[in-house]
């Protein structure tokens, strides 16, 4: 009888790598193991619906990259480490890029986004497309996280009945699962961190113009960003290393260069160690379970030599940040939606929000379930020279950052702060959409473009609830070394059950 294969669940890429430097595991076989993993759990079993796709030629990319690290020729931390994309990321190959929508079901483009080029280059193995809220969630009010024509509903592993937020639903509930070591997702407001925090894993939100948007379908120029979504920071971290840089396509990246490191690096067990750290009070909510959690976690954070800082009124001044922001987002998704479609290499398709409006209309499943009322508001705005899009962009970016962010670190001397990510995960609902009630302290670090790190910190009835570190712009190796100290001194990640509900 053959021996028994070697497990990967819970394992994450960094251990996983050691495994193949010891010769424990190849990577044509972790491949294998982890394509089996999305056809046991996936497909079939509970049917979480977190992959849409894979690639065909993931196989045979891992078979090059085994006889590549038999030559003595690794890439590097990632090489041979499968990873997912969330399915509004290009990627070479004959599976489409959708955003969820049936109107790009045909959207292949056969061109690698320059992240995903970075991954390759590391030896990271594309291994599929994640399902995720169609159009990123930004559709309508009325929606139902982690839902897409394309893919359906994504289930949360720790409970089946339960929502994984969204919009990078599938990328959270994989990586929980163990369906890849490593997922890249897309944050626009929350988007990396509620799922990460929901689904009970690691999600990092970087800096606004430290990874490249090109070729990846947008939501807003000004909030747009991709991350990593992993089971621990140093994977956040490694991932982060190799994506990272400037892109000529792509003017918000000018900097990127010159600001990125090894975020690696800086991973200590002390590195909180005389950190000054603000809590974001007014922002946890009034769940008696969640306020014990976190304030286990700040108990933690002083135990690591941190001290904490209590900050009661962040929202004050920011009552107009809100209306800004949205008056952001549906005028620059109207542009910049345009700008992406008029870009596909396909002459034929939608080429304007109008025509994905119109789409829409004419197909019922894309409507079954909610409508796309944002979209229509959205069409219905100017453009970017409109004095009201110039008036919301100018207020939004300041009241986030100088008079946001920056104003609290500074005025209450701290180095950066904490907060609660997210309220246990609500029952997934098609008929009257989402009903999330939890803390939530992604807007500030979203419209800002700032950097924002959640970490499991416990759960809820087996629910999981994150804790989140935020920085000021370019802190990203900062805001990861906290988050990386605290984990390592708290290890609070829970373990899926796959239970179809939460039993009283």
């Amino acid at each position: 009888m053959p021996p028994p294969l070697p497990p990967v669940e819970g394992k994450d890429a960094a251990t996983l790598q050691a495994e193949m430097e010891g010769g424990a595991m190849y990577e044509s076989l972790l491949t294998t193991l982890y394509l089996d993993r999305i056809a046991k759990l996936d497909d079939y079993g509970p049917k979480l619906g977190a992959v849409i796709a894979t690639f065909p030629d993931a196989r045979s990319t891992a078979k090059r990259l085994n006889e590549e690290r038999k030559a003595g020729e690794p890439r590097g931390l990632l090489h041979g480490i499968p990873i997912l994309l969330k399915d509004n990321i290009e990627a070479k190959g004959q599976v489409p890029t959708t955003a969820g929508s049936l109107a790009l079901s045909n959207n292949v483009t056969n061109r690698d986004a320059p992240i995903v080029a970075r991954l390759r280059d590391a030896g990271a193995i594309i291994l599929g497309k994640t399902n995720l809220s169609e159009w990123a969630n930004i559709r309508s009010n009325n929606s139902t996280s982690g839902w897409s024509a394309i893919g359906g509903l994504t289930k949360n592993p720790h409970a089946l009945d339960r929502n994984t937020c969204g919009s990078s639903a599938g990328s959270a509930a994989a990586v929980a699962a163990s369906l890849a070591p490593l997922a890249i997702g897309t944050e626009t407001d929350g988007s990396i961190t509620c799922p990460a925090g929901v689904n009970g894993i690691v999600g990092f939100k970087p800096t606004v113009g430290l990874v490249s948007r090109t070729h990846i379908i947008p939501i807003s120029h000004s909030q747009d960003t991709e991350g990593p979504m992993t089971l621990t920071v140093r994977d956040a971290a490694a991932v982060m290393t190799v994506i990272a840089g400037s892109d000529p396509a792509d003017p918000a990246t000018v900097e990127a260069d010159a600001s990125k490191v090894d975020y690696t690096a800086g991973l200590t067990a002390d590195a909180l160690k005389g950190k000054r750290v603000g809590v974001l009070r007014d922002r946890i909510g009034d769940r008696a379970d969640i306020a014990a959690l976190f304030g286990a976690a700040l108990k933690q954070m002083t135990d690591l030599g941190a001290t904490v800082v209590e900050i009661a009124d962040s929202r004050k001044g920011l009552d107009e940040l809100g209306a800004a922001e949205f008056e952001v987002l549906m005028t620059e998704l109207k542009a910049d939606i345009a700008t992406y479609l008029a870009g596909l290499p396909a002459k034929e398709g939608p080429k304007t929000l109008a025509d994905l409006i119109a789409f829409n209309k004419a197909d019922p499943s894309e409507l079954k379930w909610f409508d796309q009322s944002l979209f229509e508001l959205a069409e219905s705005k100017g453009d970017l020279d409109s004095p009201a899009y110039k008036v919301a962009h100018e207020k939004a970016a300041r009241l986030a950052g100088p008079e946001g962010i920056d104003r609290l670190m500074k005025q209450h001397d701290v180095d950066l702060l904490v907060g609660a990510t997210n309220g246990p995960a609500w029952t997934s609902d098609l008929v009257n959409g989402d009903h999330y009630t939890g803390p939530s302290v992604s807007q500030l670090p979203a419209v800002a473009g700032y950097p924002h790190l959640t970490v499991p910190m416990g759960a809820v009835q087996g629910l999981p609830i994150g804790v989140s570190f935020i920085g000021g712009k370019w802190a990203d190796a900062d805001v990861l070394a906290a988050g990386y100290a605290y984990e390592q001194a708290s290890r609070k990640r829970v373990t899926p059950t796959y239970r179809a509900n939460v039993a009283p």
